[in-house]
């Protein structure tokens, strides 16, 4: 039996591919009846900003803890919140990935407009953050790994 090894990046590349392609087809729908492309707000980079850094923080002192070089104390039950909120921040960032990189995929036709090709931009700026969220989760993730202890056996028995 293997231990549970957390989110897995395919994991996170499927569910960006599915947020872009499915919100690339709502997106494309809504344009085609003349609707624009609604603007991406600049609060939302501040948010990603603030919850990827703040993971890290929760993250490092876990990590702190793991290695046994921490001065204060993290309780198990903080731990395993700051586990899930990694895990969350991942696929959360894979899925806003994949919304602002449809947003862009639909812009990108017109991109020869200069009105356009400015709105481009910050879907892709907004893009970028996300991912850096997804990857803070995927950090965070593995810091809050457990390691195995040396009294364990690495391999399980043969059956």
């Amino acid at each position: 039996m293997t231990p549970h090894t957390g989110i897995r990046v395919t994991t996170l590349v499927i569910a960006g591919l599915i947020a872009t392609g499915l919100s690339s087809l709502v997106l494309r729908f809504v344009t085609s009846g003349g609707a624009e492309v609604p603007s991406p707000g600049w609060v939302a980079i501040a948010v990603m900003i603030f919850l990827g850094a703040g993971l890290l923080v929760a993250g490092w002192q876990v990590r702190k803890v793991r290695d046994g070089r921490s001065d204060g104390s993290v309780s198990p039950l903080r731990a395993a919140r700051t586990l899930v909120l990694a895990q969350s921040a991942a696929l959360t960032g894979a899925v806003l990935v994949g919304w602002y990189v449809a947003n862009v995929l639909v812009l990108l036709p017109n991109a020869d407009v200069p009105s356009q090709r400015d709105r481009i931009l910050p879907f892709a700026l907004h893009a970028v953050v996300a991912l850096l969220l997804g990857v803070s989760g995927m950090v965070v993730q593995r810091w809050c790994r457990l390691r195995p202890r040396d009294d364990e056996d690495e391999t399980p028995p043969p059956a």
